[in-house]
């Protein structure tokens, strides 16, 4: 028997071990499910060091480097307010209360809207001055979204079946998020195939997950495109969910010869699955014009460069391109201050296969692009044509781009630069919108249009959009309308931990100035400079003791958390 033959026969006997324990996580209790997320977190706790350790010498810089902060929110962190989220709503259901308080649920301008966030006492305090809502399908009605929320485990089960989950390469919390969707909202087992780029995240993960693995209701399994192909097909494997790209999507549904694409065409797809899917696209950062200080720019130009630099750009929401007024005299002003923010940062390089080949494209369209601080961080600060590769391809590296749109008042501005982001570039999974709180309050009309026009699954209002898929609370996917012919930024909704359906777009709320210039502002807040910002000096102390605090709150544990935010 050949290394293939092996390779399939283990494959075969891995989903059929666990589409054998499929009936006993169906049957696992409310409370044992309860009580197996409630052992988990500690275990997040105490492998969270390794866990973010490797995510930082796998990119290429110590783990007590400035920019090890974004593996401790991207991996333990994420993983432990995901799982707190969820543990939230599962208990009070088990209490007898219904999964969303009633007063959560509204209804404004004809469409059902939810308040998710903040949903607990801890949330205010930690991220005062956030908060989220969900919007719904047109024709959810309040008592229908509430009816319907939670069907898993209010008299709606689905039937035992087996997911498999294709993790994601470039943020190590992707895939476990996605496990505990799937185990949690969807009732189903999961093999979890780790993506080659972060396979050494698996014995992490086996760890964080024992439980689970012991009992069979999980597995993880490494390999490539190949091995994903095989399990995607195996008959005994009842539903698929992908983060990644289009391209990794349309593989497995049409496959890649040269019937590929008329198969498409004709819908004649090789897999015919329940599907869903994350993929990203090219995301932009909205600025409105308005009455900006000195210190807004320069805060705000932290925010935009922190929403392209994290994870060196290799995060499918990144920030690609920003949205400038063309008429507004902050526009050099901002530019400016993100060219200093860029410079000011410590060097790293863009680990992710194939960045460099992408990152030479954008070089190659555009000689004249600025480079700055390592090298491989490039600005294109006039993007006048938009067939241009930055506007029509998703870079996935450290390379920002600029276009300016016309409108003489914010409310002209923002209707050129809705249907810019809609009809123009690629891609709805996230969108963030900057805007100064006296803009809003003289045109509350436009920028409540703007929020409500916008076309993407989450939508951050002076916050980036990631934030949204950070939360738990808040679901986190494309906006609905994809199909698996055009399949876009992808299908479904993950971290939906009020597990609700119908669900058409997420929107995110931050503070436009940290505390305590937001009593300037017209926008205040308790909040410091968010520690996920690059610039915040003591962001890798602060998100440990975020962490800390999230998995297990304690009073006593505030001071020193504070103490070290409001350094940063």
């Amino acid at each position: 028997m050949d290394t293939s033959s092996l390779a399939t026969a283990f494959l075969d006997r891995t989903v059929a071990a666990v589409r054998g324990r499929a009936e006993s996580w169906s049957a696992t209790s409310l409370t044992e499910r309860i009580a197996l997320l409630e052992r988990l977190l500690p275990r997040v706790v105490s492998r969270a060091a390794e866990l973010a350790a490797a995510g930082a010498r796998a990119k290429g810089y110590a783990p007590e480097s400035t920019w090890a902060a974004e593996d401790w929110i991207g991996g333990p962190w994420a993983l432990a307010q995901n799982t707190a989220a969820c543990l939230h709503v599962l208990r009070r259901i088990a209490a007898g209360r219904e999964p969303v308080p009633a007063k959560a649920v509204h209804e404004e301008d004809g469409r059902t809207w939810v308040d998710v966030f903040p949903a607990t006492g801890w949330d205010s305090v930690l991220l005062n001055g956030f908060t989220a809502q969900v919007r719904l399908r047109p024709g959810v009605t309040p008592e229908h979204a509430r009816g319907r929320a939670a069907g898993e485990y209010r008299g709606r089960p689905g039937k035992p079946a087996l997911a498999l989950v294709l993790g994601a390469g470039n943020v190590a919390a992707i895939t476990a998020l996605d496990i505990l969707h799937k185990l949690y909202a969807e009732g189903q087992v999961v093999i979890a195939k780790m993506n080659p780029v972060n396979a050494y995240l698996r014995p992490h993960f086996e760890y964080v997950f024992a439980e689970f693995v012991e009992h069979g209701w999980v597995r993880f399994v490494d390999g490539g495109a190949a091995e994903g192909g095989f399990l995607a097909r195996h008959q005994d494997v009842d539903a698929i969910h992908v983060t990644g790209s289009d391209r990794t999507h349309d593989a497995l549904v049409w496959g890649t010869g040269a019937d590929a694409e008329q198969r498409r065409r004709d819908d004649r797809p090789l897999l015919d699955k329940p599907f869903s899917s994350e993929l990203g696209g090219v995301s932009p950062c909205i600025v409105v014009p308005g009455p900006w200080r000195d210190a807004d720019f320069r805060f705000q130009a932290e925010h935009i460069v922190t929403s392209k630099l994290n994870n060196s750009g290799h995060n499918c929401i990144a920030s690609q391109i920003l949205v400038l007024p063309r008429a507004w005299d902050g526009t050099e002003r901002l530019l400016a201050e993100i060219r200093r923010v860029v410079r000011e940062l410590p060097t790293r390089t863009d680990y992710y296969p194939g960045a460099e080949q992408r990152l030479t494209a954008v070089r190659e369209a555009h000689p004249a692009a600025e480079t700055l601080g390592d090298g491989c961080r490039l600005l294109l600060a006039d993007i006048t044509d938009h067939d241009d590769v930055l506007v029509t391809e998703e870079v996935f590296g450290s390379a920002l781009g600029v276009v300016r749109l016309p409108g003489a008042t914010p409310a002209d501005f923002l209707r050129h630069a809705v249907g810019f982001a809609n009809d123009t570039l690629p891609g709805t999974l996230g969108a963030t919108l900057i805007v100064h709180p006296r803009t809003e309050k003289d045109h509350p009309d436009a920028v409540r249009g703007a929020i409500t026009d916008l076309r993407y699954g989450t939508l951050g209002v002076n916050c980036w959009s990631a934030v949204g898929f950070l939360l738990g609370f808040t679901p986190w996917g494309a906006y609905p309308g994809h199909t698996r012919q055009d399949i876009g930024s992808g299908i479904g909704f993950v971290h939906n931990a009020f597990l609700l359906e119908d669900i058409e777009k997420t929107v995110v709320r931050a503070p436009f100035t940290p505390a305590p210039r937001g009593l300037v502002t017209g926008d205040p807040s308790l909040s410091p400079r968010p520690p996920y910002f690059a610039t915040h000096r003591t962001a890798l102390t602060t998100v440990q003791r975020v962490t800390r605090f999230t998995a297990a709150p304690s009073v006593l544990k505030l001071p020193a958390l504070f103490a070290s935010a409001l350094r940063g």
